[in-house]
């Protein structure tokens, strides 16, 4: 019987607070109970948000909590060159293509668009892609390339999912609509998204679903937040041959208005909670993890 291996996957974008303590502490626990292991990874694809003493700092919480991981940890920034043969393989199927839009060039072609009645959005509420790149020619995107122009590489969600059919996930948690057991992946939802930029060799959900796959990860656990990307994660599992975690997504902790919480929310950071002399134990009668 294989080990079950289950991750925390922060990004050193700010210090930690409530919600990722809830996150973390649920894995440990659920690893203890399965006799698995827990891994530390670290999502720094942002160099531009992503600070040496936010990844320190995470790195302190953890050992505060209490918590241990094995390692060595996975770092994104070292990995790049997984990622763009995972982009490789996408091209070679003729999945991906770039588009030459500015975000001020796809706001308005949004604007214009939802003038004739609102125009889709996906689960983040960011507007589906309305642009018209997927019918630039081979020569035009080489010549739009070649002459320096930024470009997002972005997946043709539609032969995508002809390519693969219909896809299901198992589901131990809970999503954000009561979803539970086997669930229907719907990638479509999501439009062409984003896999990869010209000065960013990968996105969110290319990385994830590599790192997952290198790491040998079996459970994913994970806020609810991230429930309907799942859609797009086994998707590109499926176009790159990749296994299929067992995911659990989990309650978020919100705020006293009702939000999810922020890192820059200093009342749940905790640090500051530390320094105010709480205690991992609190930390957990906190997330309600009780013991």
């Amino acid at each position: 019987m294989h080990t079950r291996v289950f991750r925390f996957a922060p990004s050193p974008n700010g210090y930690l607070h409530l919600g990722h303590a809830y996150s973390v502490l649920l894995n440990d626990d659920m690893a203890r109970e399965a006799g698995g292991r827990l891994l530390l990874r670290i999502e720094d694809i942002d160099a531009w948000r992503c600070r040496p003493e936010y990844e320190a700092g995470i790195y302190q919480d953890l050992g505060w909590l209490g918590l241990s991981w094995q390692e060595p940890v996975r770092r994104q920034s070292e990995h790049f060159d997984d990622y763009r043969a995972a982009l490789a393989k996408l091209d070679a199927q003729g999945l991906i293509y770039p588009s030459f839009e500015s975000r001020s060039e796809l706001s308005a072609l949004v604007a214009e668009r939802d003038r004739l009645g609102r125009w889709p959005r996906d689960p983040d509420g960011v507007p589906l892609y309305p642009g018209r790149a997927r019918k630039l020619s081979p020569a035009e995107r080489e010549r739009r390339r070649r002459a320096g122009e930024p470009f997002a590489l972005r997946l043709a969600i539609d032969a995508a999912v002809a390519r693969v059919g219909v896809l299901t996930w198992t589901e131990t948690g809970m999503g954000p609509q009561g979803q539970t057991g086997l669930v229907t992946a719907a990638p479509q939802m999501w439009g062409d998204v984003v896999l990869a930029r010209k000065e960013a060799p990968t996105s969110y959900h290319l990385a994830v679903v590599i790192d997952d796959a290198f790491q040998g990860v079996s459970d994913v656990v994970r806020g609810q937040d991230l429930f309907w990307a799942t859609s797009i994660h086994r998707l590109l599992q499926a176009l790159l041959g990749l296994p299929e975690p067992i995911y659990h997504h989990h309650r978020l902790i919100l705020d006293s208005g009702g939000r999810k919480l922020s890192k820059s929310t200093q009342a749940t950071g905790l640090r500051e909670l530390r320094a105010a002399g709480a205690t991992a134990a609190d930390i957990r009668r906190m997330v309600g993890l009780g013991r």
